[in-house]
């Protein structure tokens, strides 16, 4: 008899097996992304940083509309509690790390004020080559509770940059912080409450001298850029902020009745910058001197004055708050240092004076941040450092700081908020429901596994059964050729069935035959193997039931105890706001999320795996009513011929 393939053409356990393994690297994949940390949506520079903040310099028309170059800068951040998280910081900032926008290279800065009980700190951070009328973006990293101080002052500055004087000290000389170590020879009085940070206070009685060092050396007609944020307390004739003489050599940087003024002296006599209009008394303002072939004087990033007159040559100490002839500075006045020693007076008799042409007073106010470059620095770096560092209103469209971000990770940002706020009992109630989802996966992977074998031995098991003509029991006894069959449920229920016949052939000599009755025992016994067969397929399948059915009733029980919790806690405390309620509803929740968890991978395996053992169950049916065909062909008596 041919055997009828189209019996097993459909359903069998065997047509799928990639399928079977789509579906258990699914289920794996799924297990493996709840377990493993997921990977950042952007670039990370280091694990070992827990926050970041992307901060924008944005010189575009949209921004502070700078469009003139601009250079390598020292650019002021100001951090306070309405941009930055303090406590996720080290007390002392001492986790602060800049980044450029490539996520990979440091940037070299320094912490001029950190206080993060007040919530406000200034830092200089330098940007390499800022782009004019475009978006700059650096990334600001905090969050690592054992990293130690980065600060980086004179690599905050470029090679052009000879001396900065932030003004923090008390009771002790203006520190430079650039490289050329040009400290101030002489204390002035702190101002806590400057621009940036703490200032100098200027009494005009009394100067700060600030060395002649080489690096401080100014030939004639030399490119040169001073600025300072100065602050005058009352409007006051011919105020001297900063003077430097040298023979018959002198420059003066001050404020006349509100009107700033560069004055240059030398052979030729006394020349001024024009005069615009008045600046405001009790106000911070910047004043910005550059030389070349003339004198420009900047007023808050705007050209105020020029002078037709180049640089004259000075080497020789300069004075703070008045000139050599202020208060105590004529008695003190300390001579200029040796060459190659910028803060060690020389042994020599003071800087010869020159006549000033109006008479000159002590300045009466406050200073913060001067700067001085041996560089004539471009429009853009001087507009930049206007708006940046002072109360512009572009200041804030010029710099603007990002939303906190932390690493992708389920155990950080809003996700530990909530899982920090989970109560007791419901981590009792998401441990059972993690030890369910446990158990579930592991039936889903190993049922998978097995289903898939099973369907191989079946396809194996067909393939030999269909070329066997004659003796059914034949293919039996060759177990050579059924070696890997052990796993074919068809396999076993054709074992029983062969058996069944030898058993009774066991004694006859002549013909064999089966009798009706003999092939419906037979067929009985057939059918109990198939009920054997098919409880083993469905072995395991009710935990997957019982993880669908029980894994959201108990991730609902969770999340009803946790708001009841929730509001007895806030009726107890009498304090109702979305602040205290939100966490613990959002917390309740995570219990019936685990919930879910648990019921929608075992909803999907159960559904896949009820698909492919029902298959396999019905090709033991049919197998079994094939079986007992051929029995009957094979093994029953031929009728008597009949004639009409």
């Amino acid at each position: 008899m041919q055997f009828n393939k189209q019996y097993f053409s459909g359903g069998s356990m065997g047509q799928r097996p990639k399928a079977g393994k789509f579906i258990a690297a699914l289920t794996l994949g799924a297990i493996a992304v709840l377990a493993l940390k997921p990977t950042p949506a952007h670039a990370w520079w280091n694990g070992d940083w827990s926050a970041r903040k992307a901060i924008t310099i944005d010189t575009s028309s949209a921004g502070a509309n700078i469009s003139d170059p601009i250079g390598t800068t020292p650019v002021l951040v100001r951090l306070d509690v309405s941009d930055f998280t303090f406590d996720a910081a080290n007390p002392d900032g001492s986790d602060l790390r800049f980044v450029a926008g490539d996520d990979k290279t440091p940037l070299a800065y320094h912490i001029e004020k950190y206080d993060h009980l007040l919530g406000q700190a200034f830092v200089w951070v330098s940007v390499p080559d800022l782009k004019p009328a475009a978006q700059t973006n650096i990334y600001l990293y905090y969050g690592n509770q054992k990293a130690t101080a980065g600060d980086d002052a004179k690599g905050t500055y470029d090679a052009n940059m000879v001396a900065v004087y932030h003004f923090g000290e008390h009771n002790a000389p203006p520190k430079d912080l650039t490289s050329n170590g040009n400290t101030a020879l002489t204390p002035g009085q702190a101002d806590d409450f400057a621009l940036i940070g703490p200032g100098e206070r200027l009494d005009g009685q009394s100067t700060i001298q600030l060395p002649g060092s080489p690096s401080l050396a100014w030939t004639a007609g030399q490119a040169m850029t001073w600025s300072a944020w100065v602050n005058e307390t009352a409007l006051q004739p011919n105020a001297v902020l900063y003077s430097r003489t040298d023979g018959t050599n002198t420059v003066q940087i001050g404020v006349d009745s509100g009107i700033p003024f560069v004055a240059v002296t030398n052979a030729a006599g006394t020349q001024r910058t024009s005069a615009g209009a008045a600046i405001m008394a009790a106000s911070w303002h910047q004043l910005m001197v550059v030389t070349g072939a003339n004198i420009t004087l900047y007023v808050d990033g705007v050209s105020y004055g020029t002078l037709a007159a180049p640089l004259p040559a000075l080497n020789a100490i300069a004075y703070l708050g008045g000139d050599a002839t202020t208060g105590a500075a004529a008695a003190t006045a300390v001579p200029p240092a040796t060459p190659g020693n910028a803060t060690k007076p020389a042994a020599a008799t003071p800087t010869p004076v020159a006549p000033s042409a109006a008479a000159a007073t002590g300045f009466i106010g406050s200073i913060d941040e001067l700067e001085i470059s041996n560089v004539a620095r471009p429009l853009g770096f001087i507009k930049f450092a206007a708006i940046g560092q002072g109360n512009n209103p572009l200041a804030g469209k010029l710099i603007t700081y990002a939303a906190e971000e932390k690493p992708a990770s389920w155990f950080s940002g809003p996700f530990a908020v909530i899982l920090g706020s989970v109560t007791p009992d419901g981590w009792v109630i998401i441990g059972i429901l993690a030890m369910m989802a446990l158990v579930s996966w592991t039936v889903m992977a190993d049922k998978i596994s097995y289903v898939n074998r099973v369907g191989k031995a079946n396809d194996k098991f067909l393939e030999r059964y269909r070329n066997q003509s004659g003796d059914l029991t034949t293919l039996h006894q060759n177990q050579g050729d059924l070696a890997g069959l052990e796993a074919s449920p068809l396999y076993g229920i054709y074992q029983i069935g062969a058996q069944e016949i030898r058993r009774r052939f066991a004694h006859i000599q002549g013909e064999r035959l089966l009798s009706a009755q003999s092939i419906a025992a037979i067929r009985a016994a057939l059918d109990g193997a198939t009920v054997r067969q098919t409880q083993k397929l469905n072995r395991s399948m009710v935990l997957l039931t019982i993880a669908i059915s029980g894994g959201p009733f108990l991730g609902l029980l969770g999340t009803v105890m946790g708001v009841m919790i929730t509001f007895a806690t806030i009726a107890e405390a009498g304090n109702v706001n979305i602040n205290a309620i939100a966490p613990g509803i959002s917390a309740a929740l995570v219990a019936t999320v685990a919930g879910l968890v648990v019921a929608i991978p075992a909803l999907f395996g159960y559904n896949y795996l009820n698909s492919r053992i029902s298959n396999g169950i019905s090709d033991m049916h049919v197998f079994v009513d094939e079986l007992e065909s051929r029995m009957a062909e094979e093994y029953s008596p031929a009728p008597p011929n009949l004639e009409v």
